[in-house]
């Protein structure tokens, strides 16, 4: 399809992610007093929607723990900063096999896999506007791990999520994860026009070249919302294309941590960073409200 530039552009900022970057950065915040602050900080500073996990606040391991996540949503919500409010799904789905010779039984340090209700719990208590879903199995990242997401698991995770109302961010690692997506679409799972975030470069899934992108932004429908990220040094390159393919940003210290070169990023600093490049490109930025009436979003309280 004819490229066509976005020129109303919202900005996600994913504010802490689940990988091992607690000790590599003194900005990536643990406790869910930290990862609010940062997260109204990237609001202040020009992001319409914060990507939230949480982590445990004395270890900065990821964690599941839906009293950690009510925390970190009411404290973002009593604030005086508004945003739209995007929480993780993607933890539960963890399995680390053996040894080549001897993949089974699976290696409990590290294994975290766990059925579609429990998965969800904290999307279910806090209500937030947006919530994310993996769309597909893959070998995943900076461990030997699978992040595991069969369609029966994601068929019953997606209707849930429709049926609290919660908009599902679709998180699409490869082309087929659009692929199933646009399937769950079909058969009802998942509303539609749906919302797609693309995740390049991330191991072992799509990788960030430009060939590989435009093959997934071509896949995309053409009423669907989409945004895309890459990682680390091409991350703010990405801010540019996606942009420019007609699709929106997300930046964060889930996914780069530097703003520079030597030089070590707080989350807003990023945002700032990426505001420039949209403005510079002649596009023009959209604040939460916008984003509500442009997705059908509605800021509810928690249950």
């Amino acid at each position: 399809m004819p490229l066509q530039m976005n020129q109303e552009v919202f900005i996600t900022c994913a504010v802490t992610g689940s990988g091992g970057t607690q000790d590599r950065s003194p900005h990536v915040p643990r406790s869910p007093e930290q990862i609010a602050n940062s997260a109204i900080d990237a609001a202040l500073a020009g992001a319409a929607i914060v990507h939230c996990h949480v982590r445990d606040p004395e270890t900065g391991a990821p964690s599941r723990d839906p009293a950690l996540y009510r925390e970190l949503t009411e404290r973002i919500r009593d604030s005086s900063v508004d945003v739209v409010l995007n929480l993780t799904a993607g933890m539960g789905g963890d399995i680390v096999f053996g040894s080549a010779e001897s993949p089974l039984p699976v290696n409990k340090e590290g294994t975290d896999m766990v059925g579609a209700s429990e998965r969800i719990a904290h999307i279910a208590e806090c209500l937030p506007e947006i919530c994310t879903l993996d769309c597909g199995t893959m070998n995943f990242a900076e461990a030997d791990y699978v992040m595991t997401n069969t369609p029966g698991l994601l068929r019953a995770m997606g209707s849930m999520m429709t049926e609290l109302s919660v908009k599902v961010e679709i998180e699409a690692f490869d082309t087929g994860h659009l692929w199933f997506a646009k399937k769950l679409v079909e058969e009802g799972v998942l509303d539609s026009p749906a919302m797609v975030q693309l995740c390049m470069g991330v191991p072992w899934g799509a990788p960030n070249d430009l060939n590989t992108y435009m093959a997934m932004v071509n896949a995309i429908p053409a009423d669907w919302d989409w945004s895309a990220f890459s990682l680390g040094r091409d991350q703010m390159p990405y801010v540019a294309a996606a942009v420019l393919a007609g699709g929106n940003v997300r930046v964060g210290l889930e996914d780069n941590l530097w703003l520079d070169r030597g030089v070590l990023a707080t989350n807003a600093q990023l945002v700032e960073r990426s505001v420039s490049i949209i403005k510079g490109l002649g596009a023009s930025i959209i604040g939460p409200q916008q984003v509500r009436e442009k997705l059908g979003l509605t800021k509810r309280a928690p249950k």
